[in-house]
């Protein structure tokens, strides 16, 4: 099985406290979403925040508009530093996703490290070679942009 990694790391202008608030908060990946996937939540999280053992079930929409659940556990949380999401039912053979805040001088650096699998052997490289990778890199270049929108905005 071939694992694959896509790294994206962002200075958000705010201090730990607001950042946090905001990404501790799995209801707001509605907002850093793009529409195209039709990101749907199924569990009722309003209200909640991340903790280890939390189980989220969605709805999404990657590839002509074919509907897909996705199963995600919170596996690790401490407060202000860092969050793991991993995938328990869903598109991946293997999804690992860190969420990691590090304050700095001139605000927080936030990281995104994902190691994502794909079912299929050779075929599912082929699939991300030509499609998955550059999906996900669109994904996380939109949240990015609607992250520097809301925390950078002069």
């Amino acid at each position: 099985m071939k694992i694959y990694s896509l790294e994206k790391k962002i200075l958000l202008n705010a201090d730990m406290a607001i950042v946090w608030d905001f990404f501790s908060s799995p209801y707001n990946l509605n907002e850093i979403t793009p529409p195209d996937m039709s990101f749907e939540i199924l569990t009722d999280i309003k209200g909640k925040k991340m903790f280890p053992g939390m189980i989220i079930n969605y709805k999404v929409r990657p590839l002509l508009n074919i509907p897909l659940r996705w199963t995600t556990e919170i596996t690790h949380c401490r407060d202000n530093e860092y969050f793991v999401d991993e995938q328990r039912f869903g598109p991946y053979t293997f999804w690992h996703h860190l969420h990691k805040f590090e304050q700095k001088a001139n605000g927080v650096e936030m990281t995104d490290l994902v190691h994502y699998a794909l079912p299929f052997g050779f075929i599912g490289g082929i699939a991300n070679a030509i499609y998955v990778q550059n999906r996900l890199q669109s994904i996380f270049d939109y949240r990015n942009e609607i992250i520097d929108k809301r925390f950078n905005a002069k």
